[in-house]
């Protein structure tokens, strides 16, 4: 073969393999309109597995300001969201997670940013941080924990935990951080799912169990009582609170329907079924948190 001819051959491989790695490229979306979104996207992801957190904001931002139009935003928004969690800048990630949310209704993603800004909005409930959901209160002479909880419609648990008490103990002109929002709780039995707002935005989701053959009432109802570690009283027995046979768990929040509540479980592979004789049943550890949440008084709306 003559040198023409081999440089004839050598070229016209090169092209194959050239159009081969176009094509892919292409079908790994490299190239084309969405060829920069993909590749800042990708960048960031390298860099967050680094730990170079900075750098991953930094591309994740630039993707969702310049590539407004890509079909990757709502996966950059979730990462952008993560990023921020992990540099514990939780306003700014219950913030992003909330653009998703209202930007991106119908993505596939919305199920993972829910569960993300569940868990942001309570540790944001829970923490020091004072945001634009909440107050500071300066404790006046005779102010107790439990009257500003009523006053405010919260829970001492949650005073305590936001302000770092360990006790009961407050003084005058201290400042207290004060949730300012009301909480509601929808229950939706055709979902299994227990939604609780803030201010109507969403704040975190449940999955619950409710009533067999559609048992568990519907309508609008209010919790009147709270008990931690209930007594289960069944026909012709008493259950003590620490019985395996106890079925109401750890936390019992009563409504203003005769026999019906919400709380815990001793069985929590039956969360997400139809099995219970009516009440609205969740896992120990999620019962408490909502205990630790909503006061006396919290609306509870149950559909079908």
């Amino acid at each position: 073969m003559n040198r023409q001819a081999l440089m004839r051959a050598v070229l016209v491989v090169a092209g194959v393999l050239g159009a081969g790695l176009l094509v892919w490229a292409g079908s790994q979306g490299w190239v084309g309109p969405h060829g920069a979104a993909r590749r800042l996207l990708v960048g960031a992801q390298r860099a967050s597995q680094q730990g170079e957190w900075a750098g991953a904001q930094m591309k994740l931002e630039e993707l969702i300001g310049t590539q407004p139009d890509s079909p990757l935003v709502d996966d950059a928004l979730l990462a952008l969201g993560g990023v921020s969690e992990q540099q514990q800048q939780l306003a700014e990630a219950r913030r992003v997670y909330r653009l998703l949310l209202e930007r991106f209704p119908d993505s596939p993603l919305v199920g993972q940013a829910q569960s993300r800004l569940g868990a942001v909005n309570v540790a944001l409930l829970f923490s020091p941080a004072v945001t634009e959901a909440d107050a500071l209160y300066e404790v006046k002479t005779g102010d107790s924990l439990g009257k500003i909880a009523a006053a405010h419609h919260t829970t001492v648990d949650v005073l305590k935990r936001a302000n770092g008490l360990t006790g009961d103990l407050i003084h005058p002109r201290q400042k207290l951080k004060i949730p300012k929002g009301a909480f509601r709780i929808v229950v939706d039995k055709s979902q299994n799912e227990l939604l609780m707002t803030q201010d109507n935005q969403f704040f975190k989701s449940y999955l619950v169990a409710t009533g067999e053959n559609g048992s568990t009432p519907t309508g609008t109802f209010k919790i009147v009582n709270k008990v931690p570690n209930p007594v289960w009283y069944r026909q012709g027995a008493v259950v003590p609170p620490d019985s395996p046979e106890n079925i109401l768990g750890t936390r019992w929040l009563g409504l203003n329907k005769q026999g019906y509540g919400i709380h815990g479980s001793v069985d929590p592979t039956t969360i997400g079924q139809q099995v219970t004789a009516g009440c609205v049943r969740m896992t120990n550890a999620d019962v408490e948190e909502l205990f630790a949440i909503v006061p006396t008084g919290t609306e509870v709306t149950i559909v079908d």
